[in-house]
């Protein structure tokens, strides 16, 4: 039986499509049809203020529709140059980026904005809570995406070491008005887990302009299931016994350190229900002035379940924790085993921003204030073992009510002569308040003893100015600078088991980034750059004072120091009415990267997982990218080529990490899109994504790739088929995973899955 709040958001969804349906149909029969048009002059002039002197990659929302099986919004980077977002199913909320330098565990070294408002969780560095909030946008408000590479604008924070994205979204001229409804069903089958996993979506969007007052509104809802996330496995004795209860079922395995194990089971199997709720408003006080607020809501609700393999030889009942023999051999599973991947997660978040633009002859100007609140973010987990557990008994609840982070910009542009002159100031805030307590009824039961705190504040402001100097009609000489000053300050840890209650010490620092770029135009249809900039990523208070217990812990570091990028690029580009064709030569060198890695914790045999200042690592690499429309006749084709020389160059912690590979980050990677349009109204549509192996430990000692916790490289084929039907109606059809690659990136990926979608357009 649905529970009243799916019923509330079941409701929601209804009633928004009924009005939204209707009533935009009344108006367009009223209406004289046209071409609806899509304003995104707030990107544009934000651009004329950064003048970001960056290599640049952009698609719009119309080649997304027509090249991507998109459900949720980071769907759109799917096929962008040297980009991978690590999106384990549909509806993930931990789907962090990685980029040409940086792996999917470096969330802070790239930056998410929607309308300028940062998605990025700056709270952390991680591939979990530290995620971009992808859910604050749906694929059908996108109006385009724009990716810079390299911390060579002095307009953002050190965190753009590897790539900023800029999402925009629609802001429409004239009345419009769409829906979409989707569905994709996954067939999985690995170990003993077989399923069939359907997702929905469906959405709407409404929007018009009233005079000075543009307006739009969209509503997304997805239900969706995944694979296991996680799997539960014993190391498999050397020796044979007789002890334990007789069960039958797993599978033998190695890990990825290639130890014999067991896989009892899979668990974290995820069964989600999201929303989200979007209004964007505008006005235009003058010609010259717009104050434009962005609100958003995403409410996630999910519920994972685990699946055991093991069988009582004796009562013909699932196994789940005890002490087992299986196949002559002994085995000890806890209670966590498969309740610890058991959990029920609540969450609801707003976003805000509010900004104010004005544009004139010479001068282009912006402040946008921005809010992202985590107001209820509640998992619920057992801590008896199953099957009693999923009815309730004993847990713990962990709240994460009260993070986020505060952002507020001011910047302008002085357009004069050969010159360009931007500057700006900076502040954010970011909060992490997590309380974890014991309950005697996992469930529904409420908070008990406090058994677990981390509690802390950064805080930095900045200021910055570049100047992009013309003194020849083909050579452009940018050079800036950003100085940062930042405060790490109330940070408190508190566990129960094993006790700590530490007061953490307040930190500052203050560092400046000096920026150079030259770029020369040497025909209207090619151009050379080359670019320098220095970064300082300031630790987030995540790395600071986020403190785990279970599975691993997770022990922070109070005494981190700012990691320091150096970061160059020559690159080469042609450009003309077909496209481009680009060559880029990168190279990053980090000293006092910070890193976080599994391993005994201050010489002993506990595992843990902690950041540390690695001395220097470095990246250099070159990346190729092609991107042509009618390359023949209606066929376009956009294509990228990374190769990336990843390593730790110093490490007096772990000197056996030196000249390995930087973790999650693959030698290759590699982009293939062709569209084909046979007719008006048809698009047909085969990509391509490629990785070669990753490794995920710093000394590159998980030699074995394809098993759970490995990182596996991956071929991975989508279809995708798009037919107009008239002037309303758009289907797409596709098949994700064609050639069904089964890979891990330390969880298992999706395999062959179908889509269908059908948007109706006013």
């Amino acid at each position: 039986m649905p529970t009243p709040n799916a019923r509330t958001r079941g409701f929601a969804c209804a009633s928004l499509i009924a009005l939204a349906t209707p009533a935009a149909a009344q108006l367009a029969e009223d209406a004289p049809k046209k071409q609806t048009d899509i304003l995104i002059l707030a990107r544009k002039q934000s651009q004329s203020i950064e003048n970001a002197p960056a290599t640049q990659a952009s698609v719009d929302g119309a080649t997304i529709a027509t090249t991507t099986n998109a459900i949720n919004a980071e769907d759109s980077l799917k096929y962008l140059p040297s980009l991978l977002v690590r999106k384990r199913h549909i509806g993930d909320t931990q789907a962090p980026l990685a980029t040409r330098t940086n792996g999917v565990g470096a969330s802070a070294r790239s930056l998410v904005y929607a309308d300028g408002a940062l998605l990025s969780a700056l709270i952390g560095n991680n591939n979990t809570n530290a995620s971009p909030r992808w859910g604050l946008v749906s694929p059908q408000e996108i109006a385009r995406v724009d990716v810079l590479y390299g911390p060579f604008s002095a307009a953002y924070p050190g965190n753009a070491i590897g790539a900023v994205v800029n999402i925009t979204t629609r802001l429409p001229d004239t009345l419009e008005a769409t829906v979409t409804a989707g569905t994709n069903v996954q067939r999985y089958d690995q170990y003993g887990t077989r399923d069939t996993l359907p997702a929905y979506q469906i959405g709407a969007t409404l929007g018009d302009r009233f005079g000075p007052l543009s307006l739009f509104a969209s509503y997304d809802h997805v239900t969706s299931n995944s694979q296991p996330l996680l799997y539960v496995t014993a190391s498999r004795p050397t020796g044979t016994s007789a002890t334990g209860t007789p069960v039958t079922g797993g599978y033998n395995d190695v890990n990825r350190t290639n130890a014999p194990i067991r896989v009892l089971g899979a668990s974290g199997i995820e069964h989600q229900q999201q929303d989200r709720f979007k209004l964007k408003a505008a006005l235009d006080v003058t010609s010259a002035i717009r104050l434009t607020y962005v609100g958003a809501l995403f409410l996630n609700d999910t519920d994972a379940v685990a699946q055991t393999y093991l069988t009582d030889a004796t009562t013909g009942q699932p196994a789940y924790a005890g002490s087992f023999n299986i196949d002559g051999r002994a085995y000890t599973v806890a209670p966590s085993a498969f309740s610890g991947g058991t959990y029920a997660q609540d969450q609801r978040h707003w976003s805000h921003s509010l900004s104010a633009t004005g544009t004139s002859k010479a001068i282009d100007w912006q402040v946008i204030g921005t809010l992202y609140d985590y107001v209820h973010d509640v998992q619920r987990v057992p801590t008896t073992a199953l099957p009693a557990a999923r009815t309730g008994g004993a847990g713990t609840i962990a709240r994460l009510d009260g993070t986020g982070w505060t952002t507020l910009d001011a910047k302008a542009a002085w357009h004069g002569g050969n010159h360009v002159v931007s500057a700006g100031a900076h502040f954010d805030r970011f909060v992490l308040n997590s309380d974890r307590y014991t309950t005697t009824d996992w469930t529904a039961g409420g908070d008990g003893v406090l058994n677990l705190q981390s509690k802390g504040k950064t805080r930095t402001a900045a200021v910055w100015a570049q100047d992009a100097w013309t003194p020849t009609a083909d050579i452009t000489l940018t050079l800036g600078g950003r100085y940062e000053w930042w405060r790490a300050y109330d940070g408190r840890n508190f566990s129960l088991t094993p006790a700590i209650a530490p007061i953490q010490p307040e930190l500052t620092a203050a560092r400046f980034s000096p920026k150079a770029s030259l770029a020369w135009t040497a025909s209207p249809s090619w151009t050379a750059r080359a670019s320098f900039g220095t970064a300082w990523r300031f630790p987030t208070v995540g790395e600071l004072y986020q403190i785990v217990t279970t599975p691993v812990a997770a022990v922070p570091n109070p005494n981190l120091r700012p990691e320091r990028a150096l970061s160059e690029e020559l690159s080469l580009e042609h450009h003309d009415d077909h496209g481009l064709v680009r060559v880029a030569l990168f190279n990053e060198s980090v000293k006092d990267a910070l890193i976080s890695q599994t391993g005994p914790l201050n010489g002993t045999t506990t595992l843990a997982t902690f950041v540390q200042n690695v001395d220097r690592t470095r990246a250099r690499g070159v990346e190729a990218v092609v991107q042509r429309t009618d390359i023949i006749d209606r066929f376009d084709l956009s294509a990228s080529v990374t190769y990336a020389d990843a390593t730790t160059r110093a490490n007096t912690a772990f000197p056996a990490s030196v000249g390995k590979r930087l973790p999650q980050v693959p030698a290759w990677k590699a982009t293939l899109v062709g569209t084909w349009r046979p007719a008006d109204g048809i698009a047909l549509t085969a990509a391509g994504r490629y990785a070669s192996r990753l490794y995920g430990a710093l000394d590159n000692s998980d030699v074995v790739g394809n098993t759970y916790q490995g990182f596996y490289k991956y071929l991975v084929v989508d279809l995708r088929a798009q037919f107009r039907v008239g002037d309303h109606y758009t289907l797409g059809l596709g098949v994700d995973n064609v050639g069904n690659d089964r890979y891990f990136l330390f969880h298992p990926f999706p395999q062959r899955s179908v889509q269908a979608d059908l948007t109706w357009k006013l």
